[in-house]
């Protein structure tokens, strides 16, 4: 496909496809922009773990061997550096299932359900993905380097002082820093849930549509309704009282 055929590829989508794009990104944008609303006024997993990476901060002072804290960075940064190799490896392999449009389309057109679309849909559909996964690597590769960051500021903290309030500036950097690279490591993470619901649209815009509301309120359970979530919040011993709780993972 030459350049020109490229600027012409809008005029392949047709007015479904418009739409469940047009759906698809407002309601990844629309449910960032609310989570972070939403989390200022009602108990989140974000604000709950904020308030535990301050109180962590404040008892790292505390220490003489910081072997424990860094132990802590090293871990949370494996998890970003795990999801950045898979992400690279995913990229790899939408960019190469490019070269073979027809074969895929050919095996997605046997499912049931399944619309017919031409090579130039299917380039784009596969664009998508491919624009959602660049995005999620730029977010845990940036989430690495803040939590480099942060052990570094480890790193710096002096002896324990005799009060803590000496070290007010270290413990505010410390907690910042893993809240700032959690958050970019949360997004990263969430691009995943949303490369599912892009994954749809090879089968029908409209389920396409269905599946970003299906991970939007899987999203918003997670966030601020999960038993998870009240356990964080000191309700561990209420919950585990329930029998019946421990039937449900969430």
């Amino acid at each position: 496909m030459n350049i020109r055929e490229y600027l012409t590829l809008g005029q392949t989508l047709t007015p479904h496809d418009l739409v469940a794009v047009a759906f698809f990104l407002g309601a990844w944008v629309g449910y960032s922009r609310f989570a972070v609303w939403h989390g200022r006024r009602a108990a989140s997993l974000q604000g709950v773990l904020d308030g535990l990476r301050a109180t962590w901060a404040a008892r790292m002072v505390e220490r003489d061997n910081r072997m424990v804290d860094i132990n802590i960075v090293r871990n949370l940064t494996r998890s970003s550096q795990f999801f950045a190799s898979t992400t690279l490896l995913i990229l790899g392999a939408l960019i190469a299932l490019l070269g073979y449009v027809q074969r895929a389309a050919d095996v997605v057109s046997e499912l049931p359900f399944a619309i017919q679309a031409s090579n130039r849909l299917w380039d784009i559909k596969i664009l998508l993905l491919v624009g959602v996964f660049v995005y999620a690597f730029f977010k845990f590769s940036w989430s690495i380097r803040q939590f480099g960051f942060c052990s570094i500021v480890v790193g710096a903290v002096p002896q324990p002082p005799k009060d803590a309030r000496e070290c007010a500036g270290e413990i505010a950097s410390v907690s910042l820093l893993v809240s700032f690279a959690s958050g970019n490591f949360n997004q990263g993470l969430r691009s995943y849930y949303f490369a599912m619901a892009a994954l749809s649209w090879f089968l029908h815009p409209w389920l396409m549509i269905a599946t970003t509301l299906w991970v939007v309120w899987v999203l918003y359970a997670r966030e601020f309704r999960s038993r998870t979530l009240d356990v964080l919040r000191g309700g561990g011993i209420e919950i585990a009282s329930v029998r019946e709780s421990r039937r449900r993972w969430r």
